[in-house]
């Protein structure tokens, strides 16, 4: 039997709802935001990562699915979402638009072959949003804003963003001159990959997981002493925007992101998730404002943040969050014999087109077998055909719950489950009168069990 490639999933059944709910989740944020979606290729030339997102990282060395195509082009598959928009931006050449700043985001597949475990896999699926051409420190915090603002429309809870500053290029080369001269006499008691680092990219021992508890790192120099006067006023502002914005937030000096673009802000995005473990971080980004012109556009300012979708649906588990899936159906249409089936494949049309769920028999089951699959389905309305009654333009109806029959007429069967079934959902509304439904849980305390506040309502 072949079998999934390692560090892969197949995403199906309720699973893959939620993670269609958490697209929708997205879609509906960023719109809110003005954000545009982008999508860009899987495999962009293997010099777009190397030269963007940097030789020294472990994205690059280590983890990225690099190969020769037919004709011998150097090609790899995308490890991450930045380095691609800002080809597409220079390619396309947004930078010319009047309408500027350029606020995209994307939601796709990414690659790293990196040992699969808990939370990372080889083939994993990330969101991420970019603002290209603005230096404002405004952009910072609304980007910080828009994915705080995503996790807690997810029903998450406790949500803490950790907040640093590598400062401009003066700022970092003084960072990176003080690393090195501290930890130099600490070469010993770094890993391997540690040692190698240190003079082609001591930010990155910072980062490094195998160091990760090492008293040498935990005690190195801070970014937020070697920032500029101008660097320091730079990330006041942001913390400035962020309180306006009432956006919690915490210094955390020892971010400092693991790709080589960053520079001024960087922040992590973390949630308080029983069972993650230490790690509760869920994303994170920074500024990059010397990306575009390292490869080959024009000197542009930008910002992005991103985040793992399997990461999100692992939180959204942990946590118990009631996700606003449909789990059921509105009508099931049963048959027994073949001018029945075809009416049935008829009306399964048509029902489909007026915008309802509607699913019939497709396996042959007898009738008591079609009862137990609607039940399956959670059907809410069960139509059980028959030629007498269609003969008489007439269909029987029965309500699933109540289990009551009525006979309708074909002419009135839309206008009549349409009524149905808005009333059973306004009878199925919060009484504060929110407008969200019991299945998300009674509200409490003010708030419904699916994380939307009424506090705009005063209840």
């Amino acid at each position: 039997m072949i079998q999934r490639q390692k560090g892969c999933n197949d995403i199906y059944g309720r699973e893959a709802k939620v993670w269609k709910y958490i697209d929708t989740v997205i879609d509906a944020m960023m719109e809110k935001y003005n954000y545009n979606y982008i999508r860009t290729p899987i495999f962009e030339a293997t010099e777009l990562f190397h030269r963007g997102v940097g030789e020294t990282t472990d994205i690059v060395t280590k983890e990225s699915y690099d190969f020769e195509d037919k004709g011998g082009r150097k090609i790899t598959l995308r490890p991450e979402g930045t380095a691609g928009v800002v080809r597409s931006f220079i390619e396309n050449k947004m930078y010319g638009d009047p309408n500027q700043p350029v606020k995209v985001y994307y939601n796709g597949t990414m690659y790293r072959y990196e040992r699969p475990q808990s939370g990372r896999d080889r083939e994993l699926t990330q969101f991420g949003m970019e603002i290209l051409g603005s230096d404002d420190p405004l952009t910072d915090a609304e980007i910080i804003s828009a994915a705080v603002n995503v996790f807690k429309m997810l029903g998450l809870k406790e949500i803490k963003v950790n907040l640093n500053s590598l400062g401009d290029n003066e700022s970092r080369d003084n960072y990176r001159k003080a690393l090195v001269d501290y930890f130099k006499p600490h070469i010993n008691e770094l890993c391997e990959d540690c040692v190698e680092r240190l003079e082609k990219n001591p930010l990155r021992i910072l980062d490094c997981k195998v160091d990760a508890e090492n008293e040498v790192l935990k005690n190195a120099p801070k970014t937020l002493d070697y920032l500029t006067e101008e660097s320091r006023d730079r990330f006041e502002k942001v913390q400035e925007y962020l309180e306006i914005m009432q956006i919690d937030y915490t210094i955390n000096p020892n971010i400092v992101r693991g790709l080589d673009y960053y520079n001024h802000t960087v922040f992590e995005i973390e949630a308080k998730v029983e069972g993650f473990g230490s790690n509760n971080v869920l994303g994170g980004g920074g500024r990059y404002n010397g990306l575009v012109n390292q490869l080959d556009g024009p000197e542009t300012p930008c910002v992005g943040f991103a985040s793992g979708i399997g990461r999100l649906v692992k939180a959204l588990e942990l946590e118990e969050v009631k996700v606003p899936i449909v789990e059921d159906i509105d009508l099931f249409i049963m048959y027994v014999n073949e001018e029945e089936k075809k009416y049935a494949a008829y009306l399964t049309q048509e029902l489909r087109l007026a915008g309802f769920i509607v699913d019939t028999e497709y396996t042959g089951r007898s009738l008591k077998g079609q009862f137990k699959q609607a039940d399956r389905l959670n059907a809410k309305y069960i139509c059980v055909l028959n030629s007498e009654d269609l003969d008489n333009n007439e269909v029987k109806i029965k309500n699933n719950k109540t289990k009551e029959e009525e006979v309708i007429s074909l002419d009135a069967l839309i206008y009549y489950l349409d009524e149905k079934l808005t009333t059973e959902v306004e009878d199925d509304e919060c009484d504060c009168g929110c407008g969200h439904h019991h299945e998300h849980g009674e509200c409490e305390h003010g708030e419904c069990k699916c994380s939307h506040h009424h506090e705009e309502k005063g209840e």
